[in-house]
């Protein structure tokens, strides 16, 4: 596949194939038939990331070819929201011209938004000085007149340069209700926003009729715990990263959602301090022993759950687990099967046209 051409054509067959894939891999936990959740089959990726490489009076995206390490330009990347592809053309222009802008420029990342927002970050080999400034400052203003919705930041060793924010505000419609979530740049958020929102109404639909409240570990900006929320009494989240704790305090407050209580912990740390083996400031004025949690929901990084984690996890009624990851899932549910058994199982396609595979498994105590 090149970066400028999708096999659209093959877009149903890749899906099959993954289909087929992950209910080879959860026969053993007798998991039922897998939901199977579509992507558009172009322009899905909110995000994207391009070398840039120098051709004397030129410049150009360009990617590398993984197994070859060849170069390879990109004038337009299909995978990539429409949005970014409308501005990638229109940034180059303007920065061929302005030898401050594109001297010793590396990299640029996009980050854009279903609503129209868009963040660009130009990435130096070099410090960053008053002149880069104010030429970034026209840059901006001139990408703006030709109709984008943009924001501008530079970064360089140790130095970020916002000239206005480091976000963008997504607007979601889940479940018929509009939600708003601050993505901040350079933080983890979902990359394809489609999918995400097919994402949350399931995890809607599966804790549908749920009792007590929801602990959920590894919560970043509030993507799901703002959206679960409608369907639990309270919600305790937990999240390691200040940016994505910042974003989800911003979330909750701008979605007027009020029985969410985020905490800026690891899932390892929220682990030791139910287990009573270290007590945390961060949780003064907290009491945990007034949540009933009888559902607790997780979307832990490529390596899955850690150990104590896993068995904390095993003391609940009911395990929303969503995996980016489907062999540690798996690794994860040798484990959890022996307490709880696969409900609900769903397969999302986040990333066509790949290897990877997102899903979800709905897991209920065994009795």
């Amino acid at each position: 596949m090149t970066p400028d051409v999708l096999p659209i054509e093959h877009y149903d067959e890749q899906l099959a194939e993954k289909t087929a894939r992950l209910a080879g891999m959860m026969a053993p936990f007798d998991a039922p038939q897998a939901e199977v959740f579509r992507s558009p089959v172009s322009h899905y990726r909110m995000r994207a990331e391009f070398r840039i490489w120098h051709d004397g009076d030129d410049l150009y995206h360009i990617i590398f070819d993984q197994q070859t390490r060849q170069r390879i330009r990109v004038d337009q990347f299909p995978a990539a929201s429409q949005l970014i592809n409308d501005l990638m053309p229109r940034l180059l222009d303007l920065l061929r011209p302005t030898p401050v802008l594109r001297h010793k420029l590396f990299q640029i990342d996009y980050l854009s938004t279903l609503s129209g927002q868009v963040v660009v970050s130009l990435l130096y080999h070099r410090a960053l000085s008053d002149e880069w400034r104010a030429e970034a400052e026209k840059l901006r203003d001139a990408l703006r007149a030709q109709g984008f919705d943009l924001h501008l930041i530079g970064r360089a060793t140790k130095t970020k340069i916002c000239l206005d924010q480091d976000y963008a505000d997504e607007r979601l419609t889940v479940a018929g209700r509009p939600m708003i979530y601050r993505q901040i740049e350079n933080s983890f958020t979902q990359p394809n926003a489609e999918v995400s929102v097919k994402m949350l109404e399931w995890a809607l639909d599966v804790t549908q009729g749920a009792s007590g409240d929801l602990l959920e570990l590894y919560c970043g900006n509030g993507n799901f715990s703002l959206a679960l929320a409608r369907n639990f009494s309270r919600v305790l989240a937990t999240e390691i990263a200040k940016p994505s704790v910042a974003a989800a305090q911003y979330n909750i407050a701008a979605n007027q959602i009020e029985n969410v209580q985020i905490i800026r912990m690891s899932a390892e740390e929220f682990t030791q301090a139910m287990n009573g083996v270290r007590e945390f400031n961060r949780l003064q004025g907290i009491d945990l022993k007034s949540y009933h949690c009888e559902t607790i929901f997780v979307d832990p990084p490529r390596s899955g759950l850690d150990d104590e984690t896993l068995k904390m996890v095993q003391g609940y009624p009911r395990i929303l687990y969503i995996s980016c990851n489907p062999e540690t899932l798996c690794d994860n549910l040798r484990t959890l099967n022996q307490t709880h058994r696969v409900t609900r199982l769903a397969l999302f396609d986040q990333f066509p046209y790949t290897h990877h595979m997102e899903s979800g498994v709905l897991l209920e105590k065994r009795t």
